[in-house]
Formats: C-alpha cells, structure tokens, sequence
C-alpha cells in the first residue's frame, strides 16, 4: 500500500495530509485557503492520489505560511508513500490545454529537488490568494517530494486558468511518473541502483 500520513506542526500553521497513491482521486481539502483548496482538488482528482488535507494556519498575517507548508507537507506525503521509489515509471510530462491557455509541465522523480518555474501572472490577487504564493507552493512540493520540476505557461490570459491548468499539469505529469512499471517493478529506476544524489 503506498500511502502516507503527515502531521506538520510549527509555530505558524498545523497541517495534516494523508494520501493514497493508488487511488481514485477522492479529497478532502480544508485549508482555509478557497481558491488553494480548488487547486488541490484539482491535483488529487487528475492525478487520481486520494488526498485529505486539514491546514490551521496564520492567516490573520497572510497566505504565505499556510500555502508554503501544505506544499512541503503534500511533497513529504509523496516522498514517504513512495517509499524507495522502486519500480515507479519515475518520469511524467503533461500539456494542459484551458480555453486560450497552454501549460506544459514535465516531473523527474529522482529525488533532486529542482523547480523550474516560467509563469507569468498579470494580477497581483485571485481571490484572496497572492499570484506569487504559488510558485512558493510548487517550490516547497518538489523540494520535499524530491522532484525535479518544470512548470511552464506556453501562453495565456486569464490568470485563473493559468494557475489551474498548472495543477492539472503537475496532477497528469505526477500520475504517469508515480505509475508502477510491469516491465520493471523490481527495480529502482535508474542505473546508479538508487534515486538521490548528486550525479
């Protein structure tokens, strides 16, 4: 069973995350963030991972801390229903097509961390939620799921649908790569015989 829970407590937010890699995309979100809570759902139902999510946080100051830690805590959740990555397909690409928007999104999970993120928003807010909070919580979630990360919007206007078919994106790329191989299932997925590392 690759599943996984996570309680992470600090002095700014409590967040529990619990998820089921073979699932069937079921959720339940709370973070007190609305439009963060449609973008998770939006994670767990195209990538097809349960996902429960309860997040207390700072937002009396802003959605930074909140934002932040969920992705760390949703990345770790990864990272430990993963186990030592053995036999998954470990590579994963989506292009995501929302009305006039295009975003591409490609994932290595071999656990090194690395973000490349090229989107551009041309407003500050989308509800409550500050534009650039979401590369904060992409960053977080590929550092602690030990993913090398690439998200790029090719083109798009309408903020709500470049920040949401990023998450679609990341949910497809994240479905194939965390996919068992039948060709391969005894194996860790990479000739160094372990994932990690810097070479």
């Amino acid at each position: 069973m690759r599943r996984a829970t996570i309680e992470r407590k600090t002095n700014e937010t409590s967040i529990g995350v619990t998820i089921d890699l073979d699932g069937t995309g079921s959720y339940s979100v709370d973070t007190g963030i609305g439009f963060l809570d449609h973008m998770l759902e939006q994670l767990s139902r195209h990538s097809l991972i349960d996902l429960t999510v309860n997040a207390d946080g700072d937002l009396h100051i802003d959605a930074h801390h909140t934002t932040e830690d969920a992705g760390i805590a949703i990345g770790q959740a990864v990272a430990q229903a993963l186990g030592d990555r053995k036999g998954i397909t470990r590579y994963g690409q989506a292009l995501i097509p929302m009305d006039e928007t295009l975003t591409r999104v490609a994932i290595d999970l071999s656990n090194r961390p690395y973000l490349v993120w090229r989107v551009d928003f041309g407003r500050d807010k989308l509800g409550d939620m500050d534009t650039e909070l979401f590369k904060e919580w992409f960053q977080a979630f590929a550092q602690a799921a030990g993913a090398t990360l690439h998200v790029e919007c090719l083109y798009g206007e309408n903020n709500h649908h470049i920040v949401e078919s990023c998450f679609k994106a990341l949910a497809r790329a994240l479905r194939q790569a965390i996919e068992i191989d039948p060709r391969k299932a005894d194996a860790v997925p990479s000739t160094k015989g372990v994932l990690g590392g810097s070479l």
